[in-house]
């Protein structure tokens, strides 16, 4: 199913729309290799020149598990279609040590700092002639979210592992020397914080409710919503009813973030509605105050123009050289 339901590209998009605006960004394809791969992990990066010490108001609203963010933090992603086995685990301490190496040759190397706002450009790194120095191992923080608690993974792991934390579906991990932050989506507390979990869920309820309480920070987040109920719609085809429930919802949610749109994509709203049914509910007085005059009477016959008027004013407003013209071809 996740050859048609492009989940982790999904999920991808949540976490960029989640951290706009805050000290980190997203990589949705990092480039992890000395050869061009791109590989199917999420990189959450501390913008250049963010704080080192986040400021709390950054962490505000972040769902739980996120709480204490490294500098640079690799996170894989397993929808409701994909197992949290051993196998990914090894994958992602794998991902771990590549990326490491490279974002140290990156720092080697120094390059020039990009203009204020911009993004680093993303180069394909070649390997220094020399020895490097590898960036500290507490720069890094490694995560694993899994739409299904992986019970065959615990039954292989010994007693009294993972590890709670105060967070409800939230564990840790020792995996080889590394400790993995496990966030188990079908678990973790149903609370407006988590909506960018909960729309994940494998659960429509859950869906239903992270999508009531989903506020997006960018466009791309506006978007999301909606391929999630295309997706969920294509997925769970015999459950119409609460389906209808669902597409209720993400447009409800829409509309209430519609004054955050830009000019360009509310006009592409308008052109998709027609006619009558941008002017439904508009005071006839507004629309004509907008218009210009000769916008007015474009399209009405002269009579219906004239109709009502004092014949005594329509006469006054006229050049008394055009009366008497007409006069004189009417023969008087």
């Amino acid at each position: 199913m996740d050859t048609l339901t492009p989940w982790h590209r999904l999920f991808g998009i949540a976490l960029t729309d989640l951290f706009t605006g805050r000290p980190w960004r997203v990589d949705v394809e990092k480039e992890l290799a000395l050869k061009s791969q791109r590989l199917d992990i999420l990189i959450i990066e501390r913008r250049p020149g963010a704080a080192l010490d986040a400021d709390p108001a950054a962490l505000a609203g972040l769902p739980d598990g996120l709480e204490r963010l490294a500098a640079h933090n690799v996170l894989t992603y397993k929808s409701q279609h994909q197992p949290l086995d051993a196998w990914a685990l090894d994958e992602l301490i794998g991902h771990f040590v590549t990326y490491r190496k490279l974002v140290s040759i990156e720092r080697e190397r120094t390059p020039a700092a990009p203009p204020a706002g911009a993004e680093p450009a993303r180069e394909l790194v070649e390997p220094p002639a020399g020895s490097y120095r590898l960036l500290p191992e507490d720069d890094f923080g490694l995560y694993a979210v899994a739409t299904r608690t992986p019970e065959r993974l615990f039954a292989q792991l010994p007693p009294g592992t993972p590890t709670a934390t105060p967070w409800p579906g939230v564990f840790e991990l020792r995996w080889g020397g590394r400790i993995v932050r496990l966030i188990l989506l079908g678990e973790i507390a149903a609370h407006p914080r988590n909506a960018p979990w909960e729309v994940f869920s494998a659960r429509l309820e859950r869906v239903r409710n992270g999508l009531s309480n989903y506020r997006s920070r960018n466009p791309h987040g506006r978007g999301l919503l909606g391929q999630l109920y295309f997706h969920y719609r294509i997925e769970v085809p015999d459950m119409a009813y609460t389906m209808e429930e669902f597409e209720h919802d993400t447009r409800r949610l829409l509309i209430a973030h519609l004054h955050e749109f830009d000019p360009d994509e509310i006009q592409a709203i308008l052109e998709q509605i027609p006619p009558q049914e941008r002017l439904r509910g508009l005071d006839p007085e507004e629309l004509l105050r907008a218009l210009d005059p000769q916008d007015r009477l474009r399209g009405l016959d002269p009579q219906e123009r004239l109709r009502g008027l004092d014949p005594e004013e329509l006469l006054r407003a006229l050049d008394p050289a055009v009366v008497e013209d007409w006069l004189k071809r009417r023969g008087n």
